[in-house]
């Protein structure tokens, strides 16, 4: 009967570690998958953002040399007056 119990105990040890193990290697597998989701999010994010400040600076540029064209405009107007 002791033999039994000690077996008994032995697989008891031996399946709580397997289903550890099986638990561990969900949870890293779940935790790797949020980082590759949140790398991905990042990296979407900043060329979103690099993106956005090329359009911008190139709409800058734009009503600055529309701003430019006008003032040369206005100073011709003055300048046959």
């Amino acid at each position: 009967m002791a033999s039994f119990k000690k077996s008994f105990e032995g697989l008891k040890s031996t399946s709580q570690s397997a289903a550890k193990g099986v638990t561990d290697t969900a949870v890293q597998a779940a935790q790797d998958a949020v980082q590759q989701v949140a790398d991905s999010s990042k990296e979407t994010a900043n060329t979103a953002t690099q993106e956005a400040g090329k359009q911008t600076q190139a709409a800058i540029g734009k009503a600055a040399d529309k701003a430019t064209d006008t003032i040369k405009e206005f100073g011709q107007k003055l300048e046959t007056k």
